[in-house]
This record gives C-alpha cells, structure tokens and sequence, in this order.
C-alpha cells in the first residue's frame, strides 16, 4: 500500500480549481499572447500588492529570482552575502552565481531561520547583503534583519521561496524590503503547473533592472544594454496563478488548522518535537516539519504503511559536494537538525483522520 497519503496532494488541489484554470488556460491560447502578456502584467501586480510590495517582476524560478536580484543590486565578484545553510541549495548557488561568496551563519535552534546574533562576526569589509530564508513558511526576525542591514548599508534581499502570504509583527513581508524572492514551484502554497518564479521590491530603479535582465538586457526589441537572461515568467503560468492567489488566503488557513491538529495529536508524545511558531509571526505552513529521534526508521516505516514524507534537507549545504571548499565550516544546529527533521504530509486538503492515521503510525513506531 504505497503513497496512500501523499506528502503533498496536488490532484485534490487541481478538482477544486479545475474549471477555472482551464478556462484561464484556453482564454491564453486563444488570445494567442504567449511571453510577457496581460497576465504577466497584471500577475505582478496582483501578487506584489498581496506581499505588500509596490512592484513586481515575473521570472522563470525562484532560483532565477535570487540571482536576478543579485544583480540587479550590483552583487558579484568579492562581495560577500551572508546567508544560511539549511536551505534549498538554490539560495546559495544565486549567489556564487553572480560570482559573489555566500557566508554561512547557524540557524536558531527554533525557529530554524537564520540567527540573527551571529550576524555581526559574519559582518566583513566585503559584505554586501544579507539573504534571510523563511524556511518552511516562518518568517525570519526582521525587525533586526532590518536594523542591522540599514546599520551597515546592506542590502536585505529576502528568499521568501516558502512564506508566499507569511506575516512578521502583523505585516506583509514585502513592507520590510527591499527585495523579495519567490518560487511557484508546484508544491509551494502557491504553486504553478511548472516552474515559475517572482520578484517584488517597493524600488523601481530595481525592477526596472530586474525586467531588463529577465529578458536579454534589453530596452526595446533588439537593443540590448547588458548582458542578460532569458527567464520570463510564462504567460500560461501567470494564468494559473491568477486563479489561485484569489485562493491562497483560503488555502492558507486551512494549512494553519492543519497544522494545529498535528500539534494536538501529538501533544502526549514527547518523543517528537512538534514546529515551534514565534508570537511574532504568521506561520504559513509551506512544509510541517518535526524533530523525531530515529528519524530514518520512522520514515521507512511511515512509508510501509502508504505515508509519504520528506526531508527538507538532508544535507546541508556546506557540507555538499559542490561546496567542499566549506568543508570545515562548524555549524552546530544545523548539523544536528538536519538528522531529525521530518516533513510530514500536509496542504490544504488533507482530512483529519489521514492526519491521525500519520500521528498514530509514528506512535506506533516510536514505542516499538
């Protein structure tokens, strides 16, 4: 019995938006306006205002995002962007990218996001910038992310990759600048059918750069000012999203009550540590992560009784092959972390005695 309860169900997703989206499809196809259309325009627009943004920039991925808006502030060659290492690989590969060096801090031992004490040892006469990751949907501490960047004239360019609709002290993300990424890969809260990616910032020398590098460093068709890159978000999968920002709130919340009945079914159970939410802010729940010990038995097990999980990351990224040069690069939390965590399924449409049937089965394991 496998994948009985899948990590994450985009097939209940799609019934539920079905004839919308492919009625927002076929209006594209017979429009004929395929690369940067209306709903590009109008996408960007729409989503930068929900973040809280003035403008925004629609991309090929959030990994297109991060390194877009790289350059776009001037980062390359010897400069330096502290960043964390237990994240999606992408967030750092933006910045070697460009040709600049990530500096990796430790996260904090709750939250997982980036600790922000140890911003400062990390602070070098080459340092440019700071990227925060709002790791599985929790927003990073951005008043100080803010205070400390505006303090040493860096830019604050967030990977908000997990955290679409995510809220620190009340507000949107995009209301503590200056620049945020996006992914729309399928699996995020808000997900293309592809890949699909966007920028927002409140500057409009910066997104009138960002628009210019998507799309070959052009001004007009043909007149190139500087090197750029072909990665334009898709007229189709601006369509889709579309449709579905008008849900994501919806969505959201479901994910929250979600999240908050996993806390209860495993509230008696000491031996798993359930997602810590700071009062501070709105946790979206791109991914519900817990720490189990023997967290590779419980998975296998899991996954004989049809339970997909996944672990979001196995491997941090200092310690990957294509970073060797970070080899001895001491971050405690991190490695510890990464042996225990555990993403369990969850969207917007799992039922609650699927979520029992998830807690139960780890209880099961966990006393032998």
């Amino acid at each position: 019995m496998k994948n009985l309860i899948k990590l994450v169900n985009l097939q209940r997703e799609f019934a539920e938006v079905k004839a919308e989206v492919l009625g927002a499809i076929e209006s594209v196809c017979e429009q004929g306006s395929f690369i940067l259309g209306e709903n590009v325009e109008r996408f960007e627009s729409e989503f930068a205002a929900y973040v809280g943004s003035k403008f925004g920039c629609g991309v090929g991925s959030g990994t297109d995002a991060l390194r877009i808006a790289l350059e776009a502030a001037e980062i390359g060659a010897g400069d330096e962007v502290i960043t964390v290492s237990h994240t999606f690989v992408a967030t750092s590969d933006a910045i070697r990218t460009v040709g600049a060096k990530p500096v990796f801090v430790d996260v904090d031992p709750k939250t997982y996001n980036i600790d922000v004490s140890q911003l400062r040892s990390a602070l070098t006469r080459r340092t440019r910038a700071v990227i925060p990751v709002h790791l599985y949907g929790q927003p990073a501490q951005l008043d100080e992310l803010r205070e400390f960047c505006d303090a040493n004239s860096l830019w604050l360019i967030q990977d908000a990759c997990q955290a679409h609709g995510a809220e620190y002290k009340g507000k949107r993300l995009g209301e503590y600048g200056d620049i945020l990424c996006y992914s729309f890969y399928p699996s995020k809260d808000l997900g293309a059918y592809g890949d699909a990616g966007l920028i927002t910032t409140d500057l409009r020398e910066v997104v009138d750069r960002c628009k210019q590098l998507r799309n070959y460093g052009q001004t007009k068709k043909y007149y190139h000012d500087f090197l750029g890159h072909n990665s334009r978000l898709d007229e189709l999968q601006a369509a889709v999203l579309r449709v579905k920002l008008r849900r994501l709130d919806e969505w959201i919340q479901k994910r929250i009550e979600a999240a908050k009945r996993y806390n209860g079914f495993f509230e008696d159970q000491l031996t798993v540590t359930t997602p810590y939410e700071s009062s501070t802010g709105r946790h979206v729940y791109y991914l519900y992560v817990v720490l189990v010990d023997n967290r590779d038995v419980v998975r296998q097990r899991l996954n004989d009784v049809g339970v997909e999980t996944g672990i979001h990351y196995p491997v941090p990224v200092h310690k990957q092959k294509s970073y060797s040069e970070y080899a001895q690069v001491s971050l405690p939390v991190t490695e510890t972390l990464v042996q225990k965590i555990l993403s369990l399924p969850l969207d917007p449409f799992i039922q609650e005695e699927e979520q029992k049937f998830v807690a139960l089965s780890i209880k099961k394991v966990q006393s032998g």
